[in-house]
């Protein structure tokens, strides 16, 4: 069973992977039937009845990643990178019996693409499970700390 301490560095490497532009290998975290999600409404109860600014499972990650890869993704031109700055992340629930765990984490995130920068801050809660001795990733929910406004489109992933 994973510790406390292992929750925290599995949150801390995947925000390392996306900063490394390792989008396979972070990828490779979720679950099958994971979702990423960005609500558009503070305290959105779900993703599939309201809209969202991103929900998006296995196929429209993988997508999306193959489109960052392309060198014919002229929203790519020049390419975006992305920094991760961590809060320590907290464990909100830890259930060892049906190996399921929930970690809030405080983050600024900053997406640069040639001369404009766009920066983000808010929660991310990532809902973990242990699927034969590995964390996986079974959601990942950003709540952004202004996800109503006009936000400009996010070319990475917070």
């Amino acid at each position: 069973m994973p510790t406390r301490q292992d929750l925290i560095d599995f949150v801390v490497r995947e925000a390392r992977l996306l900063d490394a532009k390792r989008f396979d290998d972070w990828n490779a975290l979720f679950t099958d039937d994971a979702i990423y999600w960005i609500p558009l409404v503070p305290d959105q109860p779900d993703g599939l009845n309201h809209t969202s600014h991103m929900y998006e499972d296995k196929l429209l990650r993988e997508l999306r990643i193959e489109r960052l890869k392309s060198p014919r993704a002229f929203s790519q031109q020049p390419p975006s990178r992305c920094h991760h700055l961590l809060q320590t992340p907290t464990v909100e629930a830890f259930d060892e019996a049906a190996g399921r765990f929930v970690l809030r984490t405080e983050f600024h995130y900053t997406e640069s693409q040639g001369d404009e920068l766009q920066t983000y801050v808010g929660t991310c809660l990532h809902h973990l499970v242990d699927q034969q001795g590995q964390l996986r990733i079974q959601l990942k929910r950003v709540n952004l700390l202004n996800p109503d406004a006009a936000l400009p489109s996010v070319q990475l992933f917070i």
